[in-house]
């Protein structure tokens, strides 16, 4: 496994060499096998699991990065790695680079006193929803390794311990612009952008203002694409505050999550997100408030005077509620195979919204029932009035159409949570490798898929949580 160095030449305490903290007993607990092929990793088994704790530090300078954030609208101007120690940067069969880090390697710089350690089950759902993310094609940070520390965990109840090995293309965060903004940091920040655009946005190859402009741009358009994905799913992040923000656009972060089950734009399951600022339905609204704080922090780049900088990046920032809303009616009409477009498909989708939430239908399963429809199979009694005028709007194309949107099966929450129980009751579970066969193909039949879609029970006190 080479490692590249990163991010220690951006600015001072940007990237602080920090080694993770060894653990009593390693035990490998979950190997990603295809992703170690992927990226050429060739650690041999009996060193895995300490390689992946952290107790193997030979020749590896790890770092913890620094990053603010807007945590549910409020600023922390110095928060960083608290529980993360990113050992450098590999490449993958295409010679693409990605961050390898741990996560809850022990205390770091930035830990603000907490033990900077991870308990078993958000260390397991960070696993099993990053690949069923990856799995419905959908852009995610991936997980190599889970590692059991063999150490408790002081949380309420005290739980065991874990190690989750997080690949992404960059950890680059809207917080961490914010973070050299805070500081009066330009030089910093030019690095940062320059190191982010090499990294994700290489057709950029402008000079000068308009290079952070059209960076500014395609982060907006990555944000969009990735809101507009979740949506397609049903997938609520819970915590989208700045420092959860990858401009790559990538997913990270699988604390609160959840799937929708009954559809309901108000739909919240994060037990900190008290007044549903994260709610399903407003996902894309934080969406364009984060690119706004991005472009706030990259003033001192565009120009001299601030409110020319703001002049510039306005029409940039104010094109996302129009391209998002464009984007969002081809998502529906992806989801419902309309042919071609007509200025009736808007009160077309708002009457079936309607009738989802007048019948508290399943959005998933619902949605695989209208798409199995068109081969015959029995439409949901609810919806067959409604269907004499979709139906009309369908072709020949419309079945293919709809499969590739509509996902057979999703990470149910309850599935979800039975995997996380049996792996706190006996360390592994009997589950999890047909959850993640056919999360592998979750737009296609295969063996297990009835056991895994399955709604289960709509419990409005369904909580998740952050697992710090």
């Amino acid at each position: 496994m080479k490692l590249v160095p990163r991010y220690t030449d951006i600015a001072d305490n940007f990237a602080i060499e920090d080694q993770p903290s060894s653990v009593a007993t390693p035990q490998l607990l979950l190997w990603n096998a295809s992703l170690a092929k992927q990226f050429n990793i060739d650690i041999e088994p009996q060193l895995r699991a300490s390689t992946f704790a952290g107790n193997e530090p030979q020749q590896i300078k790890a770092v913890a990065l620094g990053y603010s954030g807007h945590q549910f609208g409020h600023f922390s101007p110095r928060l960083g790695d608290g529980r993360a120690h990113l050992l450098g940067a590999i490449s993958d069969d295409k010679n693409q680079l990605w961050d390898i880090q741990l996560k809850g390697s022990g205390a770091t710089p930035y830990s603000r006193g907490g033990d900077g350690r991870c308990a078993l089950g958000p260390a397991i759902r960070e696993y099993i929803m990053s690949e069923a993310m990856h799995g419905l094609g959908i852009k995610t940070t991936r997980c190599l390794a889970v590692v059991g520390t063999g150490e408790a965990v002081y949380r309420n109840p005290p739980q065991p311990g874990a190690i989750v090995t997080r690949l992404a293309s960059s950890h680059i965060r809207v917080g961490s612009f914010q973070y050299l903004a805070t500081q009066g940091d330009t030089e910093g920040l030019k690095k940062l952008a320059d190191t982010a655009i090499e990294r994700h946005y290489p057709e950029i190859n402008t000079t000068g203002p308009e290079r952070y402009i059209a960076f500014l741009d395609a982060v907006i358009k990555s944000q969009l694409d990735l809101i507009i994905s979740w949506m397609r799913v049903g997938f609520i992040h819970g915590v989208m505050n700045t420092d959860n923000t990858l401009v790559s656009g990538e997913t990270i972060d699988y604390g609160p999550c959840a799937m929708m089950n009954v559809f309901d734009f108000d739909t919240v399951f994060s037990s900190i997100d008290k007044q549903g600022r994260y709610a399903f339905g407003n996902q894309p609204n934080i969406a364009s408030w984060n690119c706004a704080r991005l472009a706030e922090s990259l003033i001192a780049l565009i120009n001299d005077d601030d409110e020319q900088a703001v002049n510039l990046m306005t029409p940039i920032i104010s094109q996302f509620s129009t391209l998002f809303n464009e984007q969002y009616n081809q998502m529906w009409a992806q989801k419902l195979g309309l042919a071609g477009q007509n200025e009736d498909d808007v009160e077309l989708v708002s009457k079936l919204l309607l009738l989802f939430q007048e019948h508290k239908l399943d959005y998933t399963n619902t949605f695989d029932a209208l798409t199995e429809s068109l081969n015959g199979d029995e439409l949901p009694e609810e919806l067959t009035q409604w269907a004499n005028a979709w139906q009309k709007r369908c072709d020949e194309n419309s079945y293919n159409v709809m499969r590739a949107a509509n996902p057979r099966a999703i990470p149910r929450n309850h599935i979800v949570e039975e995997i996380l129980a049996q792996y706190n009751q006996h360390g592994e579970s009997e589950l999890l490798s047909d959850f993640l066969t056919v999360m592998s193909n979750p737009y296609d039949k295969t063996p297990n898929l009835t056991r895994f879609q399955e709604a289960g029970l709509n419990d409005p006190r369904y909580q998740t949580f952050c697992g710090t």
